[in-house]
């Protein structure tokens, strides 16, 4: 920057500070008022150019909290130990009877006496929830939990079988038990009945229903047969019996059973009591 610059840069800055006066001042004092003047200023710039002051406005976020997760929130079903965090707990005893609220104190006393193991049910109530189990119950507890596991991630598989209406006795049983293996593995069956060429197709739905009746084991359906292709096929799929379906079949059968008991057991009387008159009018006539 130029002399004359900067002789012009401060001589705007004292017109502005003294508000331009129109009172007269002698050239010296002028002169010794604007140096002091441009001291300060220039004083004033030094500090605010060369200021090695780093003013950071920016704040830097804080990071956000990880959850704790509980380790024991996915883990499966499994006994604690001796260790019992808490000092009052929720019991259940073995036989699934509320024992209520004890002391830890007491509980460790219970398992030691009973030989039995502690479960946590819910840790999210107040008190938390414990079930007192044996080493066999865990066991059983983790082979229903697998199993659910297993049920979720598998999926179905869909076996396909096919046969004319016209297929010998002993290749029908064949295909009957392969079916039925296929269903004890829990897999679905897709059964299609063609009807035999040149010949008429009469009811094939009502055959193909004759056929699954044949089977040894109980099945459910998916789908009841029904007739495709213009009439010249049939099809069904197959699954297999769910709890509820097999235990009304249980029912059934215990239904069907008594009413045979009793029918035999009145035979049985009526065969009695006419032994017994021939034996009375037998010894009558002597």
């Amino acid at each position: 920057m130029s002399a004359g610059c900067v002789r012009w840069v401060l001589s705007h800055a004292v017109r502005t500070v003294c508000g331009g006066s129109p009172v007269y001042t002698p050239p010296a004092l002028r002169f010794t008022i604007c140096s002091k003047r441009c001291n300060i200023i220039a004083a004033s710039w030094r500090r605010s150019a060369f200021s090695t002051e780093v003013h950071n406005t920016e704040q830097t976020p804080a990071a956000p909290k990880k959850k704790k997760q509980d380790p024991r929130a996915n883990a499966s079903i499994s006994s604690i130990g001796r260790k019992i965090p808490e000092r009052q707990i929720q019991v259940i005893s073995a036989a699934g009877e509320n024992l209520g609220v004890m002391h830890r104190a007491d509980v460790i006393r219970m398992m030691d006496e009973e030989g039995l193991k502690l479960v946590l049910l819910s840790e999210h109530k107040d008190p938390p929830v414990y079930q007192l189990m044996s080493g066999k119950q865990i066991h059983e507890e983790q082979l229903k939990m697998r199993e659910k596991k297993k049920a979720k991630a598998v999926p179905v598989q869909v076996k396909e079988l096919s046969f004319s209406v016209g297929i010998a006795s002993h290749d029908l049983t064949t295909k009957l038990k392969q079916v039925e293996s296929w269903l004890e593995k829990k897999h679905h069956v897709k059964i299609t009945l063609r009807a035999v060429r040149r010949e008429s197709a009469v009811n094939l739905d009502a055959t193909l229903e004759q056929i699954v009746e044949q089977m040894e084991v109980m099945v459910g359906f998916v789908s009841r047969p029904k007739v495709i292709r213009d009439g010249k096929a049939a099809v069904c799929i197959l699954r297999p019996p769910s709890a509820k379906e097999l235990s009304q079949k249980g029912k059934n059968k215990a239904a069907e059973t008594q009413p045979a008991n009793s029918t035999s057991e009145a035979a049985q009387s009526e065969t009695s009591s006419v032994g017994s008159t021939d034996t009375t009018q037998g010894s009558t006539q002597h």
